[in-house]
């Protein structure tokens, strides 16, 4: 059946053009030749030239923060009890009581942490 519509449809254009003089022929012809080269021509999309310069630009700033990021922080806290009986425990460490001056000092500070 679409064999028929086909052949039909081709015969009424082929007697539609068989109408037309030399000229108008001439014209359809070379829009038909315009419009195929048109479709043949690639499309040029003026964005697409600057993806890669977005893309390195893109990178370079999330490099600079993350690189700047690294010293930003929050304030380190004070130390919890466990850390300050830790650090005075420590055999290592500096020696606090030089002369026995400061020893008051230290046995209420230790006293404050325990209540």
């Amino acid at each position: 059946m679409s064999d028929d519509f086909e052949k039909r449809t081709q015969e009424v254009l082929e007697e539609s053009t068989a109408r037309l003089d030399g000229r108008t022929r001439s014209r359809l012809t070379q829009a038909r030749h315009a419009a195929l080269a048109e479709l043949a021509r690639p499309e040029r999309h003026w964005w697409r030239s600057y993806v890669p310069a977005g893309a390195a630009a893109a990178v370079a700033v999330l490099a600079v923060v993350i690189w700047s990021g690294q010293g930003v922080g929050p304030a380190p806290t004070a130390l919890s009890p466990v850390d300050d009986l830790e650090l005075l425990a420590d055999a290592e460490s500096q020696e606090f009581v030089d002369d026995g001056e400061d020893l008051e000092f230290y046995e209420w500070a230790a006293g404050e942490t325990e209540s």
